[in-house]
């Protein structure tokens, strides 16, 4: 028990759990996951890891893709309604999910449901009697939705039933234990309630903490643009990682590493700069393998401690950024689509964060003319492209 207990944040229904274990039952451990974007992250990678550590003691991993769950939105942690998908948005997100979860789960001892399955055939009927197990007062116990009815603020009938739908989930595929981060606490014992009400023993619900992004204040979240995904390049997912603060390095040791306390404190004697490189070597060997590893160490380091240029980066020919035979730094390097947008091409030379062959640029309008010889143009610490001479 003390192995599913580890890192946890909220364990519930322990008793319950040590019981079925004492006879010998394979444990059921459901883990949803809504595709409403198409990258997993490493904030996703705090309940993989505890989902595939019941997996290493021979017990059965449930992977449910809320394909149809998706299409409704979870309000959890939200102030306001999330925006709808289309079934194509959830279809293509969710095609990308299995891939990405399988770099840190046994594909072969992953059973794997979409919600769709029973969801997609259920009548109007059965979604009414399931909504009679709930209600509106249970439902406004969620802080969430607490503080929004309490400011006058928007709750749609659809987000009451979400928990619901997500509880139904528990029911279908008899789980024994569900996984989830804090947020998910009160859609998990939905779930745990549905099972006591179908006359079963409800589910262990155990909730992980939520991990904090690049910038050591809020949740990783694709939203805050300060997360680390898991289809990230190996160049850009070294980077990232290196760019954390000591601070938050030391959570991803604990949450993502699996590292004891003990562990980390003695890791804590070194120096920092060289417990970050460890860290990043250890996280892109997981995701790359050791080779990959190793040679995106060898570029940070030219690159970072040598304040060298890398070999390997973007090349652009000119003509494939400008039909003009001078341009300006900022359409160039906005043509190279490597950045979200223009705009955040123009705040990054304002801001003193471009060199143009190692000197910087503080004009976004400051003209280029077509070069006879290579330029290397540097975007903050990890992004170089180069633009071809003629």
């Amino acid at each position: 028990m003390e192995i599913f207990a580890q890192n946890a944040e909220k364990f519930i229904g322990a008793e319950d759990l040590k019981n079925k274990l004492e006879a010998g039952k394979t444990l059921r451990v459901k883990l949803g996951v809504d595709p409403t974007r198409p990258d997993l992250t490493f904030g996703h990678m705090v309940v993989f890891n505890k989902l595939k550590q019941f997996q290493d003691l021979g017990h059965q991993a449930v992977l449910i893709i809320g394909d149809y769950t998706a299409c409704i939105g979870d309000p959890s942690g939200r102030s306001a309604l999330r925006p709808v998908l289309t079934p194509a948005e959830v279809d293509a997100n969710s095609k990308t999910y299995l891939d990405q979860a399988f770099k840190i789960l046994d594909e072969s001892k992953t059973e794997v449901h979409y919600n769709s399955e029973w969801f997609g055939g259920m009548a109007f009927g059965d979604l009414l009697n399931l909504a009679r197990k709930m209600t509106v007062a249970r439902m406004l116990e969620r802080d969430d939705f607490a503080k929004r009815y309490a400011s006058n603020t928007p709750i749609s009938i659809v987000e009451f039933l979400y928990p619901l739908v997500q509880g139904y989930d528990s029911i279908m595929i008899e789980s024994d234990v569900e996984l989830g981060g804090t947020d998910q606490l009160f859609n998990n014992l939905v779930g745990r309630n549905l099972q006591e009400q179908d006359g079963k023993t409800g589910q262990a619900v155990i909730t992980m903490p939520l991990l904090v992004g690049l910038d050591g204040v809020k949740k990783m979240s694709k939203s805050y643009d300060n997360y680390i995904a898991f289809n990230d390049a190996p160049r850009e997912m070294f980077g990232k990682i290196m760019s954390v603060s000591d601070d938050t390095m030391w959570k991803y040791y604990q949450y993502l590493m699996l590292y004891a306390s003990h562990t980390i404190e003695r890791l804590k004697q070194d120096h920092p700069m060289a417990a970050k490189k460890n860290l990043a070597r250890l996280l892109l060997t997981k995701f790359f393998g050791k080779d990959a590893a190793d040679a995106e160490a060898e570029n940070f380091e030219k690159v970072f401690s040598k304040n060298e240029i890398p070999e390997d980066m973007p090349e652009f020919k000119w003509e494939e950024l400008t039909a003009l035979p001078e341009d300006t730094v900022l359409n160039l390097m906005a043509a190279s689509k490597l950045f979200p947008s223009k705009g955040e091409v123009k705040r990054l030379i304002e801001q003193g964060g471009v060199k143009m062959d190692a000197e910087k640029v503080s004009d976004p309008m400051l003209k280029i003319s077509k070069p006879a010889q290579d330029i290397v143009l540097q975007a903050g610490k990890r992004k170089f492209i180069r633009v071809k001479g003629a």
